[in-house]
């Protein structure tokens, strides 16, 4: 066993320049496509709540465009302040919206959905209300949003909030929710597939100081402190006006990698188990979904797999669309699953590889692990603290003290990323500094230290939305309709 330090990977912003934080290095240069022409410059967006909820959102869009300051205390990296919204600032973007893109629901027509006790058909109507009028934003004659905005009321989210609320990277592959319960959020994204934009939620208590959400087992729901909250939803909301606000840096002599995250999620009523896929194609984090077929337990490990022709015409499909969006094809294949791969996976998943000819692949398994280790003295260990234990497996902290913020941001023991390499052209330690790369792809996110790289955290995302759905998703949806 041999242990040592990654470096924190470096990320590109505009101008090419590099730094290790998102949050400092949109503010010192901008995003990283600031001089292209297809940036969003003036993000439109359509915005669907109560009277409430709409006027108190402008208000809050009004007080972020001059900016917020940085939470006080002893932690300036951690906690910056947000530099607000214009051409030289932040994002370099403005954010705009009128009276033809806005729609409010009556509270009488809240009320009458929190009477009904039944939880899936007061989700179903909730969902219906909000959906009807999102879909009219859509339909305006004078002018398209870019993104929707989708501000339900407060009471809304206490009535529908989950038994339990996890932490948002300790997924397991097990489904979080309880059988055959709708999810208000989950249930409305399916359904806005079908529209021509994304929707981005937001909860009350980002924008209002007012709200304070008292959770069904009777504490307060933590809030992060208001220049975070603005950070992260202005930079998703970026993203899904087609943005890019940062890309992981590409050496040059690197092969040109294709990465897929595999993950499984059950139908609602439990009775089938179904493979979601997430690919991102390239470093910029360009990633479109598609679902994967049937996927079935092996008494062995107790996991889910796929057939060997699922696994085959996954992959293909995959390949295919990676050419259409690139006119060519890459030079490696990087396949990220949430369970060990089968002898019958691999060779389906081989056999799709070599029919394009494509000589580099890696079959690399994630998942918690119980194992943990300890430095000397007070402090977790140091995220990209690399253990390699032997040529198969390794551990991975990619969420604990980091060393850039001069803490650890978490609250609980920091848990270790088992890495399983099977089938590899790359050394254990390279998969290792790639995998910390991906982490730092997760657009809801600039605190940049998530658990899962973005391959396996989106297929999850995915799978909680494709349960909610009925039929076929579109074909090769956009990541930012997900997230």
């Amino acid at each position: 066993m041999t242990a040592e330090l990654l470096n924190e990977p470096e990320l590109e912003f505009g101008g090419g320049f590099r730094h290790v934080d998102i949050r400092f290095g949109i503010m010192s240069y901008g995003p990283f496509d600031v001089t292209s022409e297809m940036a969003p410059k003036r993000i439109r967006i359509g915005i669907v709540g109560t009277e409430k909820t709409v006027e108190r959102f402008l208000s809050w869009l009004e007080q972020c465009k001059s900016g917020l300051v940085a939470k006080t205390g002893n932690k300036p990296n951690l906690f910056p302040r947000f530099p607000g919204l214009g051409e030289d600032v932040g994002l370099r973007t403005t954010i705009v919206t009128g009276k033809e893109l806005i729609r409010t629901i009556h509270r009488k027509s809240i009320a009458e959905v929190l009477k009904i006790k039944d939880h899936n058909e007061a989700v179903t109507e909730a969902v219906d209300l909000f959906f009807r009028d999102l879909d009219y934003v859509t339909q305006s004659k004078n002018v398209t949003p870019d993104v929707l905005v989708c501000a339900p009321p407060i009471e809304l989210f206490q009535y529908f909030e989950k038994p339990e609320e996890d932490d948002e990277d300790a997924e397991s592959e097990e489904d979080a929710a309880s059988e055959g319960r709708l999810d208000f959020h989950d249930l409305l994204k399916a359904k806005s597939l079908s529209l021509p934009m994304p929707i981005q939620f937001v909860r009350p208590s980002t924008y209002d100081p007012s709200a304070r959400e008292i959770r069904k087992k009777g504490t307060m729901r933590q809030l992060q402190d208001p220049a975070t909250r603005a950070w992260n939803f202005y930079t998703a909301l970026y993203y899904k006006a087609g943005g890019t606000p940062w890309r992981l840096l590409r050496d040059p002599s690197d092969y040109a990698s294709f990465f897929v995250g595999i993950s499984f999620y059950r139908s609602l009523d439990q009775s089938s188990l179904s493979t979601s896929v997430a690919q991102v194609f390239n470093e910029r984090g360009q990633g479109v979904i598609l679902r994967g077929g049937p996927a079935e337990y092996v008494k062995e490990d107790r996991q889910p797999h796929l057939l060997r022709e699922d696994a085959y015409r996954l992959l293909k499909k995959a390949l295919e669309a990676y050419r259409d969006e690139h006119e060519t094809l890459p030079a490696r294949v990087v396949v990220h699953k949430s369970s060990i791969f089968t002898e019958t996976e691999h060779d389906g998943l081989q056999k799709a590889i070599d029919e394009v000819h494509v000589s580099r692949r890696d079959f690399v398994t994630l998942s918690h692990s119980f194992t943990r280790f300890f430095r000397v003295g007070a402090y977790p260990p140091l995220r990209g603290t690399f253990i390699n234990l032997d040529d198969e497996r390794s551990l991975l902290y990619t969420k604990a003290s980091v060393e850039f913020f001069r803490l650890y941001p978490g609250m609980y023991v920091p848990k270790t990323l088992l890495i399983r390499s099977q089938g590899t052209d790359q050394t254990s330690k390279q998969l290792a500094t790639e995998i910390l790369a991906l982490t730092k792809l997760n657009w809801n996110n600039t605190q940049f230290d998530s658990f899962f790289p973005i391959t396996l955290k989106a297929a999850r995302q995915v799978g909680d939305i494709l349960r909610h759905l009925s039929g076929e998703p579109p074909e090769l949806t956009r990541y930012a309709y997900y997230m």
